[in-house]
């Protein structure tokens, strides 16, 4: 069984390939589609292959048409001057049967020729058809052409004309069967058979229900209505987690005030000290201030409310580290000599005694 196809999806081209043999005119392929030329006149394509028999079919898609000849054919020789052509002229779809170069119409469908129409026609035997768009349009007993394997196309010369998709393919009719070697007369039934049948496989009527049944239902899984709270529930709720209102205090809390780190206040000076002024080095009269300095404070970053003291807290002051009170001085006796250690009450046994070249200082009398 053979077949052949083309869907013309290739480069722009006058050469066919291997598959066609141009009978007649010059076809080519523009656009991925086969295009009959602008020449004029009549010509006609044929694949290069053969079917394998008489019997088969061939379509064609009319990918762009006009009011002119074109169509495909089945049966036909090799020069394409036999067969059926299933044919539109813009105004009809005419089915013949060719002879020797003659046309002869064999059945009719009034329909023009649309883009995209589908152009079928097959052999068979005596039996010829032809289809448009899958539907059978003709159909008819001829014996005008009984022999050919070659298929094409048959169209005017026009760029108006574009074919695309072409599909051939033989066909293979239904099988003769033989004659019965022998016949039997079908023989009566005596007597019966009876069996139990079986439940219907297919179908079942349905059969009413007699009486009730009641069962406890479960809850619904999907969904079921809020139930109203009976009674009541309490219970102690924690402290927030988040935030809590500050509470009052109550109550007082005393403490004892440490020693003040960074500063204390000024003690009261008892007694008096003295000292010897040294002459002045330098005198610096004091200059008339003629201008008044302003200072722009900084705002303070913060204040604090001072806090009112309760109660008193007392130290004992240790005495001052750099003074001591001066002491009046006592005057000498004229032949006295004075005990130079301060503070040092005057005795009489330190009076200096002659002794040798002179006096010893401490020496009792």
């Amino acid at each position: 069984m053979a077949t052949f196809t083309d869907d013309f999806n290739r480069a722009n081209t006058s050469d066919l390939g291997a598959g066609w043999v141009e009978v007649s005119g010059d076809w080519s392929i523009v656009s991925n589609q086969l295009s009959p030329g602008s020449s004029g006149g009549t010509i006609i394509l044929r694949a290069s292959g053969a079917m394998d028999s008489s019997d088969h079919s061939a379509q064609v898609k009319i990918a762009a048409t006009t009011a002119a000849s074109q169509g495909v054919w089945c049966r036909g020789n090799s020069n394409i001057s036999s067969g059926y052509l299933w044919r539109n002229d813009g105004s009809s779809w005419d089915l013949f049967s060719v002879v020797g170069g003659s046309f002869t119409v064999i059945g009719t469908y009034a329909a023009a020729a649309a883009p995209g129409d589908v152009a079928k026609v097959q052999a068979v035997g005596s039996t010829i058809k032809a289809f448009v768009n899958g539907v059978e349009r003709v159909s008819l007993t001829n014996t005008h052409v009984t022999t050919g394997t070659s298929v094409g196309l048959r169209s005017e010369s026009t760029n108006a004309i574009r074919f695309d998709d072409f599909t051939a393919a033989d066909v293979t009719a239904g099988a003769t069967l033989d004659v019965a070697a022998s016949t039997e007369t079908a023989q009566t039934l005596a007597g019966a058979k009876a069996a139990t049948l079986g439940i219907a496989a297919a179908s079942h009527a349905a059969q009413a229900l007699t009486g009730s049944k009641s069962g406890v239902l479960s809850v619904s899984a999907n969904l079921e209505t809020a139930q109203a709270l009976s009674g009541l529930k309490a219970a102690a709720l924690d402290p927030a987690g988040g935030a809590e209102a500050a509470q009052p205090l109550t109550g007082g809390k005393t403490s004892v005030l440490g020693i003040a780190l960074a500063g204390a206040a000024a003690q009261a000076l008892v007694g008096a000290k003295t000292a010897s002024l040294t002459t002045a080095a330098t005198i610096e009269t004091a200059e008339p201030l003629t201008l008044a300095a302003s200072l722009n404070l900084a705002t303070a970053a913060a204040t604090e409310a001072a806090r009112p003291l309760t109660g008193a807290k007392t130290a004992t002051l240790a005495p001052a580290i750099e003074g001591s009170t001066a002491r009046p001085l006592a005057a000498a006796g004229p032949d006295e000599d004075v005990d130079l250690t301060v503070g040092a009450p005057y005795s009489p046994w330190q009076a200096g005694t002659p002794h040798g070249s002179g006096w010893e200082v401490g020496t009792p009398w």
